[in-house]
């Protein structure tokens, strides 16, 4: 299977990073729905997981192949001050837009507002993500070839995915459900 993978990622590295992007954000919002929300297949909302193959596929992945190729142009003379610099860079600039992004855009896909789930889920989960992705992004940029960074992303991405797609899902509730469900938690 790794081999099939190197074998397109060499042939169509910008199609096959984008199309493991996107099902690997679909496989985040399942796992978030059966194995979080534990809605189960009857209740599964497939428009949401739609939203997030769709999001992870033609805006993430293209967003991040090009990113990491970027990236690469951070370059000094210590290789500690470069990935520094990577990380920082990464972090404070793509991840930051990128959540923006990723919660104004399903906000809007779900018809509510994209400045209020701005306003209720950004600073926390982008506090989360300053959490988990420095640390793989050190890894990712030191010891990771350019050609599967993407791949590496996405894979910690599983859980993250997962993670976001819960946040996102528990401020598009209306605020009586949400009271119910922490009743019930």
């Amino acid at each position: 299977m790794l081999g099939w993978y190197r074998t397109q990622l060499a042939r169509r590295p910008f199609l096959t990073q984008c199309v493991t992007t996107a099902f690997l954000f679909g496989t985040g919002d399942v796992m978030a729905q059966q194995l979080v929300e534990k809605t189960g297949f009857e209740k599964h909302n497939f428009a949401r997981t739609g939203r997030m193959v769709g999001y992870g596929g033609f805006i993430f992945g293209p967003a991040a192949t090009q990113w990491y190729k970027l990236l690469t142009k951070i370059e000094f003379q210590n290789r500690y001050i470069t990935t520094a610099a990577r990380v920082l860079t990464d972090q404070s600039v793509f991840a930051s837009l990128n959540l923006g992004l990723f919660l104004s855009s399903m906000a809007y896909l779900e018809g509510a507002s994209p400045k209020q789930r701005l306003e209720d889920k950004y600073v926390e989960a982008l506090k989360k993500n300053w959490m988990l992705w420095p640390p793989v992004q050190t890894l990712n940029f030191t010891v990771v070839p350019l050609e599967h960074r993407v791949l590496v992303v996405n894979i910690v991405s599983l859980g993250w995915n997962c993670y976001l797609s819960w946040v996102n899902s528990q401020a598009s509730q209306p605020k009586e459900a949400k009271k119910e469900d922490d009743k019930g938690a």
